[in-house]
């Protein structure tokens, strides 16, 4: 999956930690919205690197409607921007207009900020016209850092011309916990799992069984999770790796795919 190098990464998070002291150490709580789009402009430009003019498209008319902003490159529409003014939480009132604005826009994707909140989102164009919740993070907090920047790669400039948005949709629909219990609890795992567990333990387990315990890995909180001493224990370990290839397999994907096909049922949930 394309990424930033590290180097661009670095320099990804020295922007964020400039824009955090400029207008996020209680300078500037109480800005209107005509002033945190200010600090948006900057954020665009100098946080993901597109150009102010020619690729940030303010009061962008859209059917008669005007969008706060308008990323675009090379005349391709990438994502909506919405700003609020700082004081204001963000509600599903603001979500509804920026999704309203980009869906007559046909555009993809929303970003809904008030310069310390950042929440993105996928338009999925459906009847009636859907949304899905893509990260959110408050970079008035220096803890969410690491995890803006592991998302707004994806935004720059430099990854957004190379289908960059697409590469975080297909990351962040993999890991849908929808997606990955449907996974753990296919046939293919299932089968896997008894097993290898029947070699490990030397006993039968029924499919019931393995979902049983299945149900209580995502359940329960387990902790004190040791890797457990055999005696054969290269073989073991052997196994157990087997197994976690296995199971990240791309054959094995497919098989979930393949029941899930005939099941008839969507194996990812948009």
């Amino acid at each position: 999956m394309k990424q930033l190098t590290p180097a661009k990464k670095r320099k990804l998070l020295s922007s964020l930690k400039r824009y955090r002291r400029k207008y996020l150490q209680g300078k500037y709580n109480e800005l209107d919205e005509s002033a945190t789009r200010l600090m948006i402009n900057d954020f665009l430009s100098n946080v993901l690197g597109f150009a102010s003019l020619d690729e940030i498209k303010t009061e962008y008319m859209i059917h008669g409607t005007y969008a706060d902003y308008v990323v675009q490159v090379k005349g391709k529409g990438y994502f909506v921007v919405e700003v609020k003014a700082m004081p204001l939480d963000l509600s599903e009132k603001h979500l509804r207009q920026a999704v309203n604005y980009a869906a007559s826009g046909g555009i993809e994707w929303v970003l809904l900020t008030n310069g310390k909140r950042f929440n993105f989102y996928k338009i999925i164009f459906h009847k009636p016209i859907q949304s899905k919740p893509v990260f959110s993070f408050d970079l008035s907090d220096e803890h969410h850092f690491k995890k803006a920047v592991e998302y707004l790669q994806y935004m720059t400039k430099t990854l957004i011309v190379n289908r960059g948005l697409d590469h975080l949709w297909y990351r962040v629909s993999a890991l849908d916990p929808q997606n990955v219990s449907r996974l753990l609890f296919s046939k293919s795992i299932v089968r896997n799992l008894r097993r290898q567990l029947k070699k490990m333990y030397k006993s039968n387990f029924s499919e019931n069984d393995i979902n049983a315990a299945l149900t209580r890995v995502a359940e329960e909180k387990i902790e004190n999770v040791h890797q457990c001493r055999e005696r054969k224990s290269r073989k073991r370990h052997k196994n157990v790796r087997k197994l976690v290839s296995t199971l990240l397999s791309p054959s094995a994907s497919m098989a979930v795919l393949s029941e899930e096909q005939t099941t008839n049922k969507p194996f990812c949930n948009n």
